[in-house]
């Protein structure tokens, strides 16, 4: 009854992975409530998978590199990708996505890449931004930290044996599938479509600020005072005695009271704080930016047909609004003036009495609080970039383990200010937490009930010397539909459990078996919402889902043979 009841679960959380693929927490916990509840599992099972080391580490990693997207480093890496013929741009663009997605967390990569690619006026972003994703995926196979499906698999190793992969154990296998992939990718990128200005830019927020009359940026021009040059933010407009000045171009001279509009990414506003005597316009009163709230106006809300100024805000709300966007409209003219609409977006900077205030649910749907991303300079950036390579650098060469070198850096991170109280609780991954967590108490409860035992005979799989290749090509084969299906993430946790054990059972070395599971978790390509690079880039070049499927086939299919055959040539099928 066990074994039905645990088949059940298992079958079950595919089912479910493959129908609510965006919430696979949520699947992976009930799968883990139910093993523990019907008691497959122990207490010291449920303690052992959610403190697994190689899970720490998972943690740790993703925090430490919160750390690095605040340095200038990523930024650094945007400016190596520019070029006016297609040819070498994607050649800039794809060594140093890979590069970069090797040690780097792949999101941030992808993101600060996205804005350069758009902004080049000589070639389509929609030539250059699956290329990109493709990038990050295979820079994500050279290192052990490359991807988080490298190390979820590694967590899971280290609770099978009590040891797990070496810092560099996918190296061999990375650079053969990237220099035979990234063949093909070339050619695919050929035929991608030429979607011009494949850019969303009245998707960003409006930023409203004015010159100060003792501004020291008065009689320079926009080059000079460095307005040309910010992350994520762009001078769209000039607003000079009620005359507007658009397009904004580098030799404008600033004029006393002028009122700059910019647009762009609402996290980077405290970079406009550097520039001497440049405002953000909210009212007349004086805020604090320390809290920022992002809300959309509700349909039927009393400020629907009125502007900020005639409406008294602040004094209504204990808020103060400094940006506003509207999706599908380019938003024009000073931000106090503009007529506000239902499904406006609106980012208020909120006082103590904001939450109380029984108006706001009537008015306002809020999303969620912001912060202001704040720059690292100076010796903690340093700091910063030293400390992680360091960490890096040390792990690889055996002089300590990753995991008490993430450990020390995340102290001192947090106890000189490079990582933030906000930052630790903004984006410690609950999520990967318990997605890794569960699966590791789900394949102990596989394991109590005797459940992989008769799946496996199930499945007629007793590994010889005839056989073995095709059940390793089955279990990657099988591996690569669930990551399409559902995500690599959890492709790769349901997937290790069966592989090892098929491998064990056959008195093979599971390590062939292993990393067959976490290359294949790795082929992402066909479908834009198998993997978050790929969604990114999906919604960012203005792509159908069938340029993904004819890009992605023949780069999967490239990925799969290229990574079997490297595999299977380092790693042979050994028998114990």
């Amino acid at each position: 009854m066990d074994v039905i009841i645990m088949v059940l679960v298992f079958v079950s959380t595919i089912l479910a992975l493959v129908k609510f693929n965006q919430h696979a927490a949520a699947v992976f916990s009930a799968a883990f409530s139910v093993t523990f509840l019907f008691g497959f599992i122990s207490e010291q099972d449920v303690v052992a998978s959610f403190t697994n080391s190689g899970l720490l580490v998972l943690i740790m990693l993703l925090l430490a590199s919160v750390a690095i997207e605040k340095t200038s480093l990523i930024i650094w890496l945007t400016g190596k990708i520019s070029s006016k013929t297609y040819p070498l741009s994607w050649l800039k663009l794809m060594v140093t996505t890979i590069l970069g997605s090797a040690f780097l967390n792949n999101t941030a990569v992808v993101s600060t890449l996205i804005r350069p690619i758009r902004n080049n006026p000589k070639i389509a972003a929609s030539r250059l931004l699956i290329p990109l994703s493709y990038a990050a995926i295979l820079g994500g196979t050279l290192t052990l930290i490359g991807t988080s499906t490298n190390l979820i698999v590694n967590s899971m190793l280290i609770d099978e044996t009590g040891e797990g992969f070496r810092f560099f154990e996918f190296t061999k296998v990375g650079l053969v599938v990237i220099a035979i992939t990234s063949v093909v990718i070339f050619i695919v990128s050929y035929k991608l479509p030429d979607i011009k200005n494949a850019s969303h830019k009245i998707q960003d927020y409006m930023i409203d600020t004015k010159l100060l009359a003792e501004s020291s940026l008065i009689g320079k021009t926009v080059e000079e005072a460095g307005l040309r040059h910010l992350q994520s933010l762009f001078l769209v407009e000039i607003i000079r005695n009620n005359r507007t000045i658009s397009p904004v171009t580098p030799k404008e001279v600033l004029e006393p009271t002028d009122r700059l509009l910019f647009s762009g990414d609402i996290n980077q506003v405290s970079q406009l704080d550097h520039f001497d005597g440049l405002s953000i316009v909210v009212d007349a009163t004086e805020v604090e930016f320390e809290n920022l709230t992002e809300v959309v106006i509700r349909p039927g809300s009393h400020i629907v047909g009125q502007t900020l100024k005639k409406v008294e805000f602040r004094s209504k709300f204990d808020a103060a609004a400094i940006a506003i966007k509207r999706d599908g409209e380019s938003l024009r003219g000073k931000l106090g003036e503009l007529t506000l609409k239902a499904g406006d977006f609106l980012v208020l900077v909120t006082g103590k009495d904001f939450n109380k205030r029984h108006n706001v649910k009537k008015n306002f749907i809020t999303l969620s609080g912001l912060q202001p991303e704040q720059k690292l300079s100076g010796w903690r950036e340093f700091l910063a970039i030293g400390g992680f390579v360091g960490t890096i650098l040390g792990a690889a060469i055996g002089a300590f383990s990753l995991f008490k070198g993430l450990a020390i850096l995340l102290v001192l991170l947090m106890a000189t200010g490079c990582l933030t109280s906000n930052d630790i609780k903004q984006r410690l991954a609950y999520n990967i937490w318990l997605i890794v967590g569960s699966a590791i108490a789900l394949s102990h409860g596989l394991q109590n009930t005797g459940t992989l035992d008769i799946l496996i005979g199930w499945l007629n799989l007793s590994l010889n010397s005839e056989n073995g290749l095709y059940v390793l090509i089955s279990i990657y084969i099988l591996t690569v539909l669930l990551t399409e299906l559902v995500t690599n993430n959890a492709a790769a946790a349901l997937m290790f459990p069966l592989a090892y054990s098929i491998a064990t059972a056959g008195g093979y070395e599971p390590m062939t078996f292993i990393l067959a599971v976490t290359f294949a978790a790795n082929t992402s390509f066909i479908s834009p919402y198998s993997y978050q690079t790929n969604l990114m880039v999906f919604n960012a070049g203005q792509y159908r889902l069938l340029n993904f499927i004819k890009a992605g086939l023949p780069v999967s299919l490239t990925f799969s043979i290229s990574a079997l055959a490297a595999i299977i040539y380092f790693y042979p099928l050994t028998v114990l």
